[in-house]
């Protein structure tokens, strides 16, 4: 398959990155950034697009993939509604207009947070955005779409969080992490980009996945 991926850059995106660079079901890989990452792989194109806000330009480039793993991504935190959805709803659609207009039969992986608002009517301001934005994506038109909704997450090998007190948390609570799964839903990067690879070969009835969906996910064949 020839996928679309975004965020490359955040914990999550590389660690999807990195699962489709070792799948042999993967063979192209088209990286869209604002900035070059300079990976050096045979599989990865990248495409620097500084204006996420407008894919019209760049929209010729994006045919004839098979996935789209938007992955990228931002904390509500310090952020006011206005600045989130321009990020997490504005921009995402913008790209998802431009793909349905030249890819409509690929598969759309939003990468959402537990606990977002379906209804879009909640107290929560960043699940209202979220929720939003996973129901324009589920009815805009592709041929298939998973929303994606992210909770706990323990990086593996090289995959760290842009954040260095993050890092610091996830070494300390790495002994207890057998412990912690069987208390809380916990995924892994590299289960994370392996359900995502998989609902593309292997299409699934739930649309909506939770931690335990994607590991579940993560192991189907």
């Amino acid at each position: 398959m020839k996928v679309i991926i975004t965020g490359a850059t955040g914990m999550v995106g590389r660690s999807v990155l990195n699962q489709c660079l070792e799948s042999d079901n993967v063979q192209e890989v088209l990286l869209i950034g604002r900035t070059p990452l300079a990976l050096n792989h045979p599989k990865i194109t990248e495409l620097i697009h500084p204006d996420f806000s407008d894919f019209s330009q760049v929209q010729t480039e994006l045919s004839g993939y098979d996935a789209c793993f938007h992955c990228m991504g931002i904390s509500s935190l310090g952020i006011n509604e206005q600045n989130y959805n321009h990020i997490t709803y504005e921009m995402t659609y913008a790209l998802a207009s431009s793909l349905v207009n030249v890819s409509a039969q690929i598969t759309f992986n939003y990468l959402s947070g537990t606990g977002a608002d379906s209804s879009e009517q909640g107290s929560v301001m960043w699940a209202r955005v979220k929720g939003k934005t996973e129901n324009m994506l589920l009815n805009i038109g592709f041929a298939d779409a998973y929303m994606f909704r992210l909770g706990a997450l323990f990086p593996q090998r090289d995959i760290k969080s842009k954040t260095a007190l993050y890092n610091l948390l996830y070494n300390g609570l790495r002994p207890f992490f057998p412990i912690l799964k069987k208390v809380i839903p916990i995924t892994t990067s590299e289960a994370l980009g392996r359900a995502m690879i998989h609902s593309v070969s292997s299409p699934q009835p739930l649309k909506v996945l939770e931690n335990e969906d994607i590991n579940r996910l993560a192991i189907d064949t």
